[in-house]
């Protein structure tokens, strides 16, 4: 490997004299390549339904399960000490590590969690990491220092349930518990969850059997987003270790067999994670490898995973030499999508030099092409995809240019022209949800009643929030990005007539969109036309700005200056793209509040940090020389870095200043444009 720099941690110094708001509003993520994950507030407190110790990624039909929830922690010193807990003394000298008082710092290491506790003279540091394409976590604990040491208390507490299910409900009857020679296991009767399996790493403990219910936790984002907030949880008992006798204790959960959890130790799987870690910096390509790009490595890495239990699509994908991977889309609630993926393909894999991985994304969603179309999304715990999109498919085209560039891939290249040309005749005769090429002018027309199918995709219930029906400006632009890269496909691997056709289809696009979708009253493009809504809506969104970033742009050159200057007046902020411009009477300043009020902000006004990739591209096509000024155009990004979910960037932001981070606290797409447009005005 070459010699690395690997990046400063990013550190969150914490005393008491701090808001306590600050440590439930920063969370942390930590995931395992599977799409299974742990996650938490700063604070340790759980305050929405998908955190948790385990997260664990099971086949389907199961999922993704939270396995285990929470963990209590407490030293306990000399019966006869009495140790002070700020306002409150509790004898027996018990302290309990969660909360404020005894928290000094947090941060990240090489992209995973560290805690330092000041405890009298001792410091106590906890750490957590997951093992690689495993359902299983570490929660390490080392004390150092001068002075009595303390036994360690360890209580887990579960609520075994899909991570999408309201936190109200727990079983009728007890769990099991199973104890073998230090080994635990868990088990939900009448259910064919696994077992959750626990013992401590390299220490000599007791397992106290203490059973007991946690009451009425309160899952207080829940509450804020208007979901079931309150629960109990379940404890079996609590795990003690001596911290006399033991500089680290391990407590370890897992799903896995023990077969798989016993082989790697809190040394040896930390070092192997390390060592994985680095690897990441090693091929990506040079300029992310120090700094802020680093982090963003480390945070691109969270979304690229192989796909727990879709047995069928390995099976043919190893029959041809691949593996299966795909994306997430955010965390926490998001899976797999299309739009998503091949948005984020270039940030995740090409610009962090994982491009056999890009190439198996892109094969592994070729095989899903159905009827001229790649799915939407993959629901969780399903093998089937949904196709209810009409833009996923033309961002496929884009996303196989640039792993072509990046790769010269022709094999791949001459094994996808079929389904390339299979998608484009589709289109041209007619698809699903009313997505069809309109031949009197070459235009792209989608749309069915009830579905929203372009990535302005917010709906509740039948209420369609941004009917888009119509000929989309994006669209269109993707459309024709796609017929001009097809057509240059095609000439290069002989099919001259094929390719000729491709582009007679691709210039008809282009004379009439730039015809039909210029607004000469704004000074920029309409959002949509012939739509049955609208004839031609003005509404002044961030669509329009593919028209000009994408590799072939529709838009006449004559106009590019026009609409950036607009965008650049009405929709850029420090943190990307207003959706909708603050003179629309649909406008929202803030996207908050329960699920009907979000969706009524979600495209209409909120800030959209992936936007601000295309919007780059675009604005480096009229200034290729000003690399500085674009840079600056990701200024907040870095301290961004420092909230919501630390190290990694979120999927929105309000609209207005202060631009507090909303919905997933880490979105695929958001970290890979700022990671590839970082890179791309590296130069500055």
């Amino acid at each position: 490997m070459h010699h690395l720099q690997i990046p400063e941690p990013r550190i969150m110094p914490w005393d008491v004299e701090q808001s306590r708001d600050l440590l439930l509003n920063r969370e942390w993520l930590v995931t395992n390549g599977l799409g299974g994950y742990a996650s938490g507030t700063v604070s340790g407190a759980i305050t929405r339904r998908y955190h948790g110790v385990l997260t664990a990624a099971l086949p389907a039909p199961l999922g993704r399960m939270v396995m285990w929830s929470h963990i209590s922690e407490t030293l306990v010193f000399s019966e006869h000490d009495t140790v002070s807990l700020g306002a409150e003394e509790r004898a027996g000298g018990q302290l309990d590590l969660h909360g404020a008082d005894y928290l000094t710092e947090f941060r990240l290491e090489q992209g995973l969690p560290v805690w330092t506790f000041q405890v009298r003279s001792l410091v106590i540091e906890k750490r957590l990491m997951m093992l690689h394409r495993q359902n299983t976590v570490h929660v390490s604990y080392a004390v150092t220092g001068e002075g009595e040491r303390p036994q360690l208390d360890l209580r887990p507490a579960f609520n075994f349930r899909h991570y999408e299910d309201p936190v109200d409900q727990l079983p009728e009857a007890p769990y099991e518990i199973r104890a073998t020679d230090g080994r635990y296991e868990f088990t939900e009767p009448g259910t064919n969850l696994p077992p959750l399996r626990m013992r401590l790493h390299g220490c000599s403990a007791a397992f106290t059997i203490d059973p007991r219910k946690i009451h009425q936790v309160v899952y207080r984002t829940e509450l804020e987003r208007g979901y079931d907030y309150e629960g109990d949880l379940w404890s079996p008992g609590a795990f003690r270790v001596d911290m006399r006798e033991h500089e680290v204790a391990t407590l370890v959960g897992s799903t896995e067999g023990w077969d798989i959890i016993d082989v790697l130790n809190q040394a040896s799987g930390q070092k192997a994670e390390y060592v994985r870690r680095a690897k990441l910096l090693d091929r990506a390509v040079a300029a992310a490898r120090s700094g802020v790009a680093a982090e963003l490595i480390y945070a691109a890495d969270q979304f690229v995973i192989t796909p727990a239990g879709r047995s069928e699509e390995e099976a043919r994908a190893h029959a041809s030499g691949d593996e299966v991977r795909t994306v997430i889309a955010g965390y926490h609630w998001f899976t797999d999508w299309g739009r998503d993926t091949m948005i984020s393909l270039e940030g995740l894999t090409i610009t962090t030099g994982r491009t056999l991985e890009a190439g198996y994304i892109l094969r592994t969603f070729a095989h899903y092409v159905r009827d001229g179309l790649i799915p939407n999304m993959f629901p969780d715990g399903k093998k089937e995809g949904r196709y209810n999109t009409a833009d996923a498919t033309l961002w496929f085209f884009h996303a196989l240019a640039r792993y072509l560039d990046a790769t010269g891939d022709r094999t791949t290249l001459r094994s996808l022209l079929p389904t390339l040309n299979d998608i484009v005749e589709h289109h041209l005769r007619g698809t699903d949800f009313n997505i069809h090429v309109d031949p009197s002018d070459g235009l792209l027309v989608q749309g069915e009643e009830g579905y929203q199918l372009t990535w302005m995709d917010a709906k509740m219930g039948d209420w369609v929030v941004t009917p888009r029906r119509g000929k989309a400006v994006e669209i269109n632009a993707l459309w024709f990005n796609a017929l001009e890269l097809l057509s240059g496909w095609l000439h290069e691997t002989g099919d001259a007539s094929a390719a000729e056709r491709c582009a007679k289809h691709a210039a008809q696009t282009r004379h009439s969109f730039n015809e039909k979708f210029w607004n000469e009253d704004t000074g920029c493009l309409y959002d949509v036309i012939d739509g049955p809504e609208i004839a031609r809506d003005p509404s002044i969104r961030p669509n329009q700005v593919f028209a000009i970033s994408l590799d072939h742009p529709v838009l006449a050159r004559e106009h590019w200056e026009k609409v950036m200057s607009v965008v650049e007046r009405e929709l850029l902020t420090p943190v990307g793209l207003r959706s909708l411009s603050p003179g629309n009477p649909d406008y929202k300043k803030n996207y908050h509040g329960d699920l009907k009020t979000r969706d009524a902000a979600y495209h209409q006004g909120t800030v959209w940090a992936w936007l601000i990739g295309p919007f780059i591209d675009a604005w480096l096509k009229i200034h290729p020389d000003e690399q500085r000024t674009a840079r600056g155009f990701l200024a907040a990004f870095p301290e961004h870095l420092d909230e919501a979910g630390v190290g990694t960037i979120s999927e929105v932001f309000d609209a207005e200043a202060p631009h507090t981070p909303r919905g997933c606290i880490a979105q695929a797409w958001s970290v890979s444009e700022v990671l590839r447009c970082w890179v791309k005005t590296g130069d500055a």
